[in-house]
């Protein structure tokens, strides 16, 4: 058997690596247009920062360690340049001679991955301006901050990458500003947590240009001109273009292979295409969201190495399936970690999907141990049925474990309310007897059983100030004069019992505390006096940093200017 790979970097490197497990006798040929294979795609930004020195740490393999260990046929510089299944042949163009050939396969599978978005828009093409997506982009990038010594960058787009080159750049000293057309980073954070996230990057300096359209690009004075819609243009030394990436997939679609989402290749469970013997994996490709179920198109790198074995796997005969993609992430910005899995809230909603969250400030780790530090939790789940749908948390230490505990929740389908039943690893300077994924379980079972009912940052602006409801503050008076809601009056809760009198029966109580769990302990004691309450989600130090990021960026937005 033959098998031809396009493609060597994640799911292309792992396939081949796999079917020579399988099959030692299979002649195995990698086509990579690059010069790299199987390169820390996701450490680019850190070798331009220089926290890793050393390029050649980037590069997990060479061809000739993959021939020396697996005898895979690497041939970087190679770009496959069309399919032809009717023959079962690929056109191969030698970059390095420009010798063109075909080379025969019994299976073909492609990895071509995804490539920077670029938006036809005037001034793409200024030496200047750069993209990151591969070694040969990064040493670009790194070469020109070398000589060059730039003093300040613009970044067009919010997500993984341009967080991570942000953060890179500002440690070398440049000032940063990022342009996003949404009104925050992150797009897998609902814009309530995603707050913390932008109060990270303007600690450490950054600018943010939250919903503004970037209509172009010019040469200025020596540097670039961004041009925004409806504001004035910014200017710096260079610009990153990071506003996402779009599957590559010219040569599927020529040779006449199913597409999907975002011109995405369509395949099934089995990572099989339309077209017989032809596999697919890794970016390029559509999958099935996990939670949800509909299409999606996820570029990971967790799931395009598991794509490659699995596609492997059946190259050689087996029967393995690929469930889906929960869209798990972690990234580390300046001090903070933050990390999501399955949907949030936004888009359970925009799914169709009656969902809820719990949102809840535990430590790190048990309070009386030194060291612990806050982190931020939000756990979305559907109404009715408690179905966990997925997670959100922003911290410290100990933020990668507790996701990576609630994906494998929703990958074994507990419920929200099963959280509490996980028995979890405890010691004093690692966690707590009560695990905050515990916590968010018994968080949600008290909803499910009618103990306590919330409301949230949204309702706040909502609610009465007639008088015809109670808003009540029970923090201490000192935290209180520190800050609080307009309306809300202040008695602590080790006060309540003997002030029942000061809160007027038959009226709804909406009760607040710096994090929700003294609130929900005043929750309790008025419930047993006959009270209808409503515990805030998240405290006051949740509401005070989403509605402060939230006038920042409005008047940011009134002023055109950047926050």
């Amino acid at each position: 058997m033959k098998v031809v790979i396009v493609g060597g970097v994640a799911g292309g490197a792992t396939a081949a690596a796999r079917l020579r497990r399988l099959d030692e006798q299979a002649e195995i040929v990698v086509f990579e247009r690059s010069g790299y294979v199987s390169y820390a795609n996701c450490g680019l930004p850190y070798y331009i920062g220089g926290v890793i020195e050393d390029p050649g740490d980037l590069t997990l393999q060479t061809p000739e360690s993959f021939f020396s260990r697996f005898r895979v046929d690497m041939r970087v510089r190679h770009e496959v340049t069309a399919l032809h299944p009717d023959r079962k042949t690929v056109s191969v163009k030698n970059l390095e001679t420009g010798e063109i050939f075909e080379e025969e396969y019994d299976k073909l599978l492609l990895s071509p991955g995804a490539k920077p978005t670029q938006p036809r828009l005037p001034g793409t093409n200024l030496k200047k301006l750069f993209t990151l997506r591969t070694v040969e982009d990064t040493f670009r990038i790194k070469d020109y901050i070398q000589k060059n010594h730039p003093r300040s960058a613009v970044l067009a787009g919010g997500g993984f990458i341009s967080l991570e080159l942000a953060e890179n750049l500002r440690e070398l000293g440049i000032e940063v500003t990022i342009v996003q057309r949404p009104m925050q980073l992150m797009n897998p954070f609902d814009p309530d947590m995603a707050a913390f996230i932008h109060g990270e990057v303007r600690q450490h300096g950054i600018r943010l240009a939250l919903g503004r359209t970037v209509e172009g690009f010019a040469e200025r004075g020596g540097g670039v001109d961004v041009l925004l819609k409806d504001a004035a243009p910014l200017h710096a030394d260079m610009v990153a273009l990071a506003i996402g990436v779009t599957p590559d997939t010219a040569l599927a679609k020529d040779a006449g292979l199913e597409l999907g989402l975002k011109g995405s290749i369509v395949v099934n469970d089995r990572m099989e295409t339309s077209v017989p013997d032809i596999y697919a994996v890794g970016d390029a490709v559509q999958v099935k969201h996990y939670v949800t179920r509909q299409d999606a198109v996820i570029s990971l790198a967790g799931p395009a190495n598991k794509q490659g074995r699995i596609a492997a796997d059946n190259i050689c005969g087996g029967d393995s399936r690929y469930l889906g993609s929960h869209g798990s992430s972690v990234i580390k910005v300046f001090d903070l970690t933050a990390a999501s899995t399955g949907i949030n809230e936004t888009n359970a909603k925009k799914a169709g999907l009656d969902a809820d969250a719990v949102i809840l400030s535990p430590m790190s780790h048990a309070g009386y141990y030194p060291g612990g530090r806050l982190m931020t939790m939000k756990v979305v789940f559907e109404k009715e049925t408690y179905r966990l749908l997925g997670a959100q948390i922003v911290g410290y230490e100990g933020v990668d474990k507790r996701i990576d505990v609630l994906a494998a929740a929703i990958h074994a389908r507990l419920t929200a309310t099963e959280l509490k039943d996980l028995d979890l690893a405890y010691a004093p300077p690692y966690s707590s007897a009560k695990d905050p994924v515990n916590m968010a379980g018994f968080m949600v079972e008290n909803i499910a059983r009618g103990i306590v009912k919330q409301f949230h940052a949204k309702d706040v602006n909502g609610l009465p100030r007639d008088g015809s409801v109670t808003l009540l503050d029970t923090r201490t008076p000192q935290e209180y004069a520190g800050g609080h809601i307009e309306g809300f009056r202040n008695i602590p809760v080790d006060e309540l019992r003997e002030r029942l009198d000061e809160i007027e029966s038959g009226k709804p109580v909406y009760v607040i505390c710096q994090s929700g769990l003294r609130s929900y302990i005043a929750c309790r004691i008025l419930s047993g006096y006959g009270y209808e309450t409503y515990n805030f989600a998240g405290g006051f130090r949740f509401y005070d940093a989403v509605a402060n990021d939230r006038r920042l960026i409005e008047s940011a937005t009134a002023c055109g200017m950047n926050q």
